[in-house]
């Protein structure tokens, strides 16, 4: 007996694994057709720092308007932080 793990989308869904398929065309393209390593103890390493150093926290979203998450978070904090509180001696409106 299998056990299927759920798709990311409902059945039917035309986004059922279009997140993942786009993720790993740009993985392909951007850093495994670029070069080769010796050893997978090389490629883990340089897969490891392409998700986390490039792609999760700079690379450009269309879900964000095309910021980086960093960007994004970033003008989030900022907005927060100049927007006057509306609480006046700790009570709420």
């Amino acid at each position: 007996m299998t056990s299927r793990l759920p798709s990311m989308g409902t059945v039917g869904d035309a986004y059922d694994n279009a997140t993942a398929e786009s993720f790993f065309a740009t993985l392909e393209c951007e850093l495994i057709d670029r070069r080769s390593w010796q050893t997978k103890t090389e490629a883990r390493l340089a897969l490891f720092t392409y998700v986390e150093r490039w792609y999760n926290p700079r690379r450009r979203h269309s879900a964000l308007g095309q910021t980086s998450p960093a960007n994004f978070e970033r003008k989030h904090i900022d907005k927060t932080r100049s927007q006057p509180s509306r609480r006046e001696h700790g009570y709420p409106p």
